[in-house]
């Protein structure tokens, strides 16, 4: 059987975190594997996670299967958190929230979802988007569409067109939108494009499908929801993947969930139904452990309080490593070439490098990142932004 299978080509960002540890060099940058990393490069577990993990252990009493859905109160809570307690959508009983293995659970099971509605339904996607929407959500079967979305070159967004090809999408087509923090740009839409979006999507009845992986991460948990809240409140329909492995630090743990927005209580019945069984054939229990975790910080007055501290400092540390790279460039070559890495928001920029430099950062400088240049900002370092800012100079140049 398995003498039919070639092997096939490394996975990208696997292939950089591989290259990165085999690299002895003292000097050696990661800007690759997407995790946020503190002042000393490390990826830490958060203060509220320790103790909610404390507490979680010491008050399990079983190792028993959860639900398909996962933990109630943890579905409960994540919708308040994305949606707000008030929102119409949730006081009218017609959002389903099921927790997921990670936010690419989440995004998968919304894809099987979709499928099992629609078979006609294409799925549209930003030019560039994260590297796994397009496994994801292609591997259930969709054609994927490309809507123009980011410059690289000029370091701006392309929203004219972007909503150029929404008026030409098919009435029922999905269009996947990062909420905030796009990866891998991190430029955002701003309040009046996504009202112009918006007007697009409930005109041309097209289904977004929300990616919520950055929630805090922006500017805060309250200003990164909006644009859901947004468009939640204007479209009878809409899908929302959320991930916790970022602004929780739950990485290993696989916590998300995914939120459906339906026209009515009856519809959000039906919906569930489906998205439990799509759940149930593909990994039938989701994980608890983190869930849990989650939960108690969400619902614990002390522990939210200390969670948002570190989510706080978090955010803090990436606009400040933005800053301190943006300068030592705007120092080296005295114009504001790479201004736009301050402006960004998130993880993630586009340094628009060719792959040729890409390359050249690699060999000669110790420099990792994708081939498409995206850097990944939690990587820079009080330490190291100077070095890194001189090696972009050099092929740059």
């Amino acid at each position: 059987m398995f003498q039919s299978l070639n092997r096939l080509n490394e996975d990208a960002i696997l292939g950089v975190m591989a290259r990165y540890r085999a690299d002895p060099s003292p000097l050696k940058v990661d800007l690759g594997v997407g995790v946020f990393r503190d002042a000393n490069g490390d990826t830490p577990v958060l203060d509220c996670v320790r103790r909610a993990e404390r507490a979680v252990i010491d008050a399990q009493t079983t190792k028993a299967y959860v639900a398909p859905a996962g933990r109630a109160e943890f579905n409960e809570l994540v919708a308040g958190l994305v949606l707000g307690p008030a929102h119409p959508a949730l006081l009218d009983r017609r959002t389903v929230a099921v927790q997921a293995p990670g936010g690419c659970g989440a995004l998968r099971v919304g894809a099987e979802l979709i499928r099992t509605a629609s078979r006609a339904a294409s799925v549209h996607v930003s030019d560039p988007t994260w590297g796994n929407h397009v496994p994801l959500l292609g591997s259930s079967g969709f054609e994927l569409r490309r809507y123009p979305y980011y410059d690289a070159t000029a370091h701006r967004l392309t929203f004219d067109a972007m909503i150029d090809h929404l008026e030409r999408a098919p009435a029922g087509d999905v269009v996947l939108i990062h909420a905030c923090c796009h990866n891998p740009t991190g430029a955002d839409l701003d309040a009046a494009q996504w009202d112009a979006v918006l007007e697009v999507l409930h005109r041309r009845r097209l289904v977004p499908f929300l990616d919520l992986a950055y929630q805090g991460f922006g500017g805060d948990l309250e200003a990164d929801a909006a644009a859901v809240r947004l468009v939640a409140g204007g479209v009878p329909e809409c899908l929302i993947a959320v991930s916790f492995s970022k602004n929780l630090g739950l990485y290993r743990e696989r916590v998300g969930a995914l939120l459906a927005v339906c026209e009515n209580e009856e519809r959000a019945a039906a919906v569930k139904s489906h998205v439990l069984q799509v759940a149930r054939s593909i990994y039938s229990m989701p994980p608890d452990h983190g869930a849990a975790i989650a939960a108690l910080i969400l619902a614990d007055a002390d522990l939210r309080r200390t969670w948002l501290g570190e989510l706080s400092a978090m955010r803090d540390r990436i606009r400040d490593m933005r800053a301190l790279l943006a300068r030592h460039l705007r120092q080296l070559r005295g114009d504001d070439a790479f201004g736009f890495l301050e402006r960004q928001r998130g993880m993630f920029s586009l340094l628009g490098a060719p792959p040729d430099a890409v390359e050249r950062l690699r060999v000669e400088h110790h420099v990792y990142m994708t081939a498409d240049s995206r850097m990944n900002l939690a990587g820079v370092l009080p330490g190291n932004a100077a070095y890194l800012a001189g090696a972009i100079c050099r092929v740059m140049s």
